[in-house]
């Protein structure tokens, strides 16, 4: 695990000069005034756990410095929470930094918090994603203050921890991932996993460290014996290492196979890294000449590049009788490999500024895809597509078009137009007529056949495997978006609120509840008292609980009151393990069971199910739809 706080100590001196030897060419001034500026802004402001606030900017700009990022955005992460926590104007920060550290500021500024209204929250991510369109660094200004809260996370309690871990799962963590970002996205993996699962990761933990000798003896009797068969076939300024595998990887290769810890072979592997893309296939040639390959375990990402721009050879042989996964790449890749989008600022180049292009098209082409849905079905369709593992197909022009493993016909024609879509009757595969329901495979060419009589069927929601064609296919069929529980879950406002809260002898009318929040009775909250002395009332897992200083926290509940359980009615089209799938989704949102039945309506299948416990009922329904066979969810 890293060091939750980087720079701890580091005054400006030293920080500047950590700046400077990962960007010999950064802005000093800039970021010195930015320094300044932000510290005498949070002057005497405290987070949770008792530090000086300003020591976080100070490690979200330290991440990023090691990212190598450009001195705008150095300046404005020590700039980030100016606007939000401070009686700073835009305006004056505009003045002070230029327009670019500003906007920076304030696109990060819109908070992404679980506890939010979905409404507000997904109106706030709409706008983030819009802002990260124009500018990226929106996002990786983003992503590095996740980090830094996710790494102190050990200091709320631990239902915000469990909210918060599952929210950076859920968003941060894909986000990571499209964006190429694999050392972000794996140390936020297993801070997720410590604080979802904490006897699962001390476990696994303990178990690592246990045999943290004996890998390392086989790792090194590997990485010897490869740097022998290259340097004797003369491939010259090749580096081989090994890596270790990080605990959410090794767990979830432990539930997908259904093995014990014991059992999982790989938890170390290789990294050769040399010139060019030729001398990548040529060290591949001779590591399979010593050592058997393994069938069916190659990957060629060189010559097929990962949506993200990853590059590199995979592969896995036996030495010793063992698997033993091999990844070869370039310098060049390597850095992009583990630094993502953020290593474009390492490069100036034509061929880096098209890759930079190609790595945030993604972005671009979901935004124009959901257009035209309100925020909250953008941010739940989001969810469902952004983490699967993609393929690419082609239309007949040769355009390539990105979908999630497993796709259909279906969601091709809706990925290509919602017209299309609407209208499709029939598709072609590589030139022959395929069924709706067919898997397309990579590198298929898809050609869609459209009518002006032809509508979209029920039986679609059955195999679309996108948010957005499951979307688009139940708007077109009439199906309600399931709003009627908000009449009975609406969110108080302040006035009744307060009349609900046990308030510890504070005045009814000094409570305030901010837009970020939405309070139901018998959810945990808490209190904080303003400078003005209002009492603002937060969600328990609010993101901005973080931030509050620890001796302006108020403890309060409410007056007995408990939320109800709530019956969902689930449409289905009948599949072997449909069951199993509902409820797993149910149990991973950490909702109570309390009864389950079944029954059949005109001929199609319904389950009945009345849960209790929900933080998000928005979000519930969309997981639940996002179910393969699963039709409609109701609320009654």
């Amino acid at each position: 695990m890293k060091n939750e706080n980087l720079v701890m100590g580091v005054g400006k001196r030293e920080f500047l000069e950590q700046v400077l030897v990962n960007n010999p060419r950064a802005d000093t001034s800039l970021i010195s005034r930015a320094y300044d500026f932000a510290a005498a802004a949070h002057s005497g402001q405290k987070r949770v756990s008792g530090e000086e606030y300003f020591q976080h900017v100070l490690n979200v700009a330290s991440i990023l410095s090691g990212m190598h990022m450009d001195s705008e955005t150095i300046a404005a992460a020590l700039l980030h929470d100016v606007l939000e926590d401070t009686r700073t104007a835009k305006e004056k920060l505009k003045r002070e930094f230029g327009s670019a550290v500003a906007g920076l500021v304030e696109g990060v500024t819109k908070k992404i918090a679980i506890t939010a209204t979905p409404e507000y929250r997904a109106e706030n991510i709409r706008k983030v994603l819009l802002a990260t369109i124009k500018d990226v660094r929106v996002i990786l200004l983003k992503l590095a203050d996740r980090l830094h809260n996710m790494r102190t996370l050990k200091y709320l309690g631990p239902l915000q921890q469990r909210e918060i871990a599952q929210e950076t799962l859920e968003v941060y963590v894909p986000i990571a991932y499209k964006l190429g970002m694999y050392r972000i996205k794996s140390e936020l993996e297993d801070l997720c996993l410590r604080f979802l699962e904490p006897g699962i990761y001390q476990e696994l933990k303990a178990r690592v460290v246990k045999k943290k000798e004996e890998r390392e003896r086989e790792v090194k009797k590997i990485v010897t014996a490869v740097r022998k068969v290259i340097e004797a076939n003369n491939l010259p300024d090749t580096v081989v290492v090994g890596r270790a595998k990080n605990f959410y990887s090794i767990y979830k290769k432990m539930l997908s196979k259904k093995i014990p810890f014991e059992e999982v072979r790989d938890l170390s592997a290789i990294r050769v890294i040399t010139t060019t893309p030729e001398t990548c296939y040529r060290a591949l040639n001779i590591i399979h000449s010593k050592w058997t390959p393994i069938l069916n375990r190659f990957d060629d990402y060189i010559a097929n590049p990962k949506p993200n721009m990853y590059q590199s050879l995979h592969t896995e042989v036996l030495f010793d009788g063992k698997p033993v996964e091999v990844q070869i790449r370039t310098l060049n890749m390597h850095h992009i490999a583990e630094e993502g989008i953020a290593a474009h600022w390492r490069y100036k180049d034509t061929e880096r500024d098209r890759q930079f292009d190609r790595k945030v098209a993604w972005l671009k082409q979901i935004m124009e895809w959901r257009g035209s849905e309100n925020a909250k079905d953008l941010v739940e369709s989001l969810k469902v597509d952004m983490f699967r593992d993609e393929i690419y197909v082609l239309t007949p022009k040769g355009d390539p078009i990105h979908l999630p493993e497993k796709a259909t016909p279906v969601d091709f024609a809706y990925a290509v137009h919602t017209e299309i879509g609407n209208t499709c009757k029939a598709a072609k595969v590589n030139g022959g007529i395929v069924s709706l329901d067919y898997e397309l495979s990579p590198g298929d060419v898809v050609e869609i056949m459209t009518s002006k009589t032809s509508r979209p069927s029920r039986q679609w929601l059955g195999f679309a495997k996108t948010g957005f064609a499951r979307e688009k296919i139940r708007r077109a069929l009439g199906i309600p978006s399931d709003d009627s529980w908000k009449k009975s879950w609406e969110a108080l406002t302040a006035a009744e609120a307060a009349g609900k809260l046990d308030l510890k002898g504070i005045k009814p009318s000094l409570v305030q509840i901010p837009k970020c929040c939405r309070l139901i009775p018998g959810e945990p909250v808490m209190g904080y008292r303003s400078r003005d002395g209002h009492l603002i009332v937060h969600h328990h897992a609010c993101e901005k609980i973080l931030e509050m200083q620890h001796d302006r926290v108020v403890k309060i509940g409410w007056k007995g009151e408990k939320k109800p359980a709530i019956a969902l009615m689930v449409e289905i089209n009948d599949r072997v393990g449909i069951f199993a799938d509902l409820l797993n989704t149910l149990t991973t949102a950490m909702v109570k069971v309390e009864s389950v039945n079944t029954k059949t309506y005109k001929g199609k299948l319904y389950v009945n199910f009345e849960v209790s416990g929900i933080a998000d009922l928005d979000a519930l329904i969309s997981r639940i739809k996002a179910v393969r066979s699963v039709l409609s969810v109701k609320v009654g």
